[in-house]
């Protein structure tokens, strides 16, 4: 089956490993709290808003992009995961792909939803945080356990 958004099957892995390095060093940066000077750059900053202070349309700015890096290459690893080919592609992958991807919308929308009346505070803004990459993770999430399960029955009925 012809589809034009999907990537070639050998990134999938490539995006594995960028996912899983992305993430793993991410969540260590954000434990630790920890900036290596090496990641300090004057940036151009869009729009800036700090706390006691008037709001600045444009400027550069030193800021330590670690954080940043470590989301992109979280981003581009999701994305790689998700949209890769299978090995075979066919219609039936087409539907799990599809539905998957709407289960994954409905269920990362309702947990948004459920957050904006019982999460507050710093603790919101965190959750929003985590929401910039969760709608990729739960279609990836999901996607692979149903190719699992038809996997399985498959082999089952063999």
């Amino acid at each position: 089956m012809k589809s034009g958004y999907l990537l070639a099957y050998s990134l999938k892995k490539w995006g594995w490993v960028l996912l899983i390095f992305g993430a793993a060093l991410g969540l260590v940066v954000l434990n630790l709290e920890w900036e290596p000077d090496v990641f300090n750059l004057v940036v151009p900053v869009i729009i800036d808003n700090p706390v006691m202070a008037d709001l600045v349309i444009f400027r550069m700015q030193e800021q330590n992009l670690l954080d940043e890096m470590l989301g992109g290459l979280v981003i581009v690893g999701s994305m790689m995961v998700a949209f890769s080919k299978e090995k075979v592609e066919d219609e039936y992958i087409a539907k799990i792909r599809l539905d998957s991807l709407a289960w994954a919308v409905y269920f990362n929308q309702g947990l948004l939803f459920l957050s904006l009346f019982f999460v507050y505070g710093m603790s919101f803004l965190w959750v929003m945080i985590f929401n910039l990459f969760t709608l990729t993770w739960f279609f990836i999430a999901r996607f692979n356990w149903l190719k699992t399960k038809i996997n399985k029955s498959r082999k089952d009925e063999e």
